[in-house]
């Protein structure tokens, strides 16, 4: 009897966390924020993804006059700062920097819940969320009283070859160190604002992962440093990561030191799996020198790591939107601010 419940249990268990992970498809990505190192703000971030995005870079300049994409009653604006963004699918912006020192790095988050359709509110597609962010505030405090208004309402749409809904939540950090993370649950949103805020991943919600966080050793609790490939355990690996780096010695130390931390919570070509869909690999990472104005991509099919200069860049209101093509160049490495050809800006969807 005994071992027939045993069973029982077993096979109800197992059950369980079949339906979970297929319900609940939290690709993973992280973010880490270095702003105490005395040489400049620095801000990583991994997207992990089941599939290629066909990421390109984007040099948006000021004046763009935008729609919100949210159909009736859509926000609208005009740019008030120009960005160098990362685009996902060619349709929505999934990383980015302006010219001011404002990093925004959006990440799945599986409870979102951006609430029902108030079509009496304006409202702004999650492909463009980010974008917005970037065009209009300068400082991480300004976006987030903004935010706080609640006088906007996000809506999702399908993005990818599986039309999943997209489903988010974001972080922001500025020159001066300060930090933000924003996600929306129950349709409102819960803003966590503090300099101190310094790591994201994905599934559960923040709360939950700051709790988790404390069980173990250097942060209050006794457990040693887990290993897989779950948003718990690179939550937990990116603050240890973080918490040992030495001081670097300049700006180029800085970067590489963040960028080691990016590599260490990174999950490999392989680990993906159809049965656990929030396990994907990490199509690349980047390192936003926000103190700089300077910007690190590196692809995981490309051995080298690219830098662009926002200085360098034409983002003053009348220029054209400028692209690199990062899809097909397996070669390129080095400073390629100066390798950007004008482009029909891709339509956000």
């Amino acid at each position: 009897m005994t071992m027939h419940y045993h069973h029982r249990w077993l096979r109800v268990t197992v059950t369980c966390i079949l339906l979970l992970s297929l319900t609940c498809p939290a690709y993973p990505c992280s973010r880490v924020l270095w702003n105490n190192n005395d040489q400049a703000v620095v801000v990583g971030r991994n997207m992990d993804w089941f599939e290629d995005m066909k990421s390109n870079l984007w040099a948006f300049p000021r004046g763009i006059a935008r729609d919100g994409g949210a159909g009736r009653n859509s926000l609208k604006w005009v740019s008030s700062y120009g960005s160098l963004v990362v685009s996902g699918y060619e349709m929505m912006t999934v990383d980015g920097i302006n010219e001011k020192g404002l990093s925004v790095n959006p990440l799945w988050l599986a409870e979102s819940d951006y609430g029902k359709r108030d079509s009496s509110v304006p409202g702004i597609s999650f492909s463009i969320a980010t974008q917005y962010f970037l065009d209009n505030f300068a400082t991480v405090a300004e976006a987030v009283r903004f935010i706080e208004t609640k006088s906007f309402q996000i809506v999702s749409g399908p993005m990818g070859s599986t039309n999943r809904q997209a489903a988010g939540h974001v972080a922001l950090a500025d020159s001066t160190g300060d930090s933000a993370v924003v996600e929306w649950i129950n349709g409102k949103p819960k803003i966590y604002h503090d300099r101190k805020y310094t790591v994201m991943t994905n599934s559960p919600p923040f709360n939950k992962q700051l709790a988790n966080l404390k069980l173990y050793k250097g942060f209050g609790g006794s457990r040693d440093l887990p290993g897989s490939e779950q948003s718990l355990d690179r939550f937990v690996r990116a603050a240890r990561y973080l918490k040992s780096l030495p001081k670097p010695e300049s700006k180029q130390e800085t970067v590489a030191y963040l960028m080691s931390v990016m590599r260490n919570v990174s999950a490999p070509f392989g680990v993906a799996d159809p049965l656990r869909p929030n396990i994907s690999t990490t199509r690349w990472r980047t390192v936003a020198d926000l103190t700089n104005k300077a910007y690190y991509f590196e692809s995981t099919t490309n051995l080298n790591v690219i830098r662009v200069s926002l200085n360098k860049l034409p983002l003053q209101s009348g220029s054209p939107v400028l692209k690199l093509s990062l899809a097909n160049d397996l070669d390129q490495t080095g400073d390629l601010s100066g390798q950007f050809r004008k482009s029909l800006p891709f339509t956000f969807k």
